[in-house]
């Protein structure tokens, strides 16, 4: 019988989302799942029994309401497989307490290719106030433990985030807001976990 592992799990699909989060959750595993539907079914099935489970990373913006640097909690993630439901309250806190800045919760699509145009009209319209490409997938490594989601918008939906460098023009700002909330995730985990 597999051990529970009594830690916080951070799965960050990318390299640079993973230099943020890492050094400011010291005690906890993050680990780097790539990007994409099927890395994230990979990682999921290999994470063992953690004791909370959040995915942190970039997303794109459904709400055009949005922009680049703003927090999104998710309420709950919708994939090709169904919805999982989100601990978000505690996060909500968390975030608050350390001034994080705006923060908007709402579901979460995850979808298999990055959307724009008409198919992100769609999501909002249903809704949705982001897109990923992996949480729902991840969701299923959080079992019956806590599972949250933190995402930093890095593009909107306007036609002008579409433009040439404009989502490198946002990136050192997403990344800053990462870096900002990521030891919210230690907050929320020692809420959600407390016997």
């Amino acid at each position: 019988m597999e051990t529970p592992d009594r830690s916080l799990l951070v799965f960050t699909p990318l390299r640079l989302e993973r230099a943020a989060v890492g050094g400011a959750l010291p005690g906890a595993r993050v680990v780097r799942c790539g990007m994409g539907a099927a890395r994230a079914r990979r990682a999921a099935a290999a994470a063992g029994r953690p004791a909370a489970v959040a995915v942190a990373g970039f997303c794109g913006a459904v709400d055009p309401a949005l922009r680049a640097g703003d927090l999104v909690v998710a309420s709950a993630v919708r994939g090709p497989q169904g919805t999982a439901s989100c601990a978000s309250e505690s996060l909500v806190a968390a975030l608050a307490a350390l001034g994080c800045g705006r923060v908007v919760v709402g579901p979460i699509a995850s979808t298999r290719q990055v959307v724009y145009g008409p198919p992100r009209r769609a999501l909002a319209a249903q809704g949705f106030v982001a897109a990923d490409m992996e949480s729902a997938w991840l969701a299923a490594a959080a079992g019956e433990a806590p599972f949250a989601v933190l995402r930093v918008v890095l593009d909107s939906p306007s036609p002008a985030a579409r433009r040439p460098f404009a989502v490198l023009g946002a990136a050192p700002r997403a990344w800053l807001a990462l870096r900002r909330a990521a030891p919210a995730l230690a907050l929320w985990a020692a809420a959600v976990t407390r016997q």
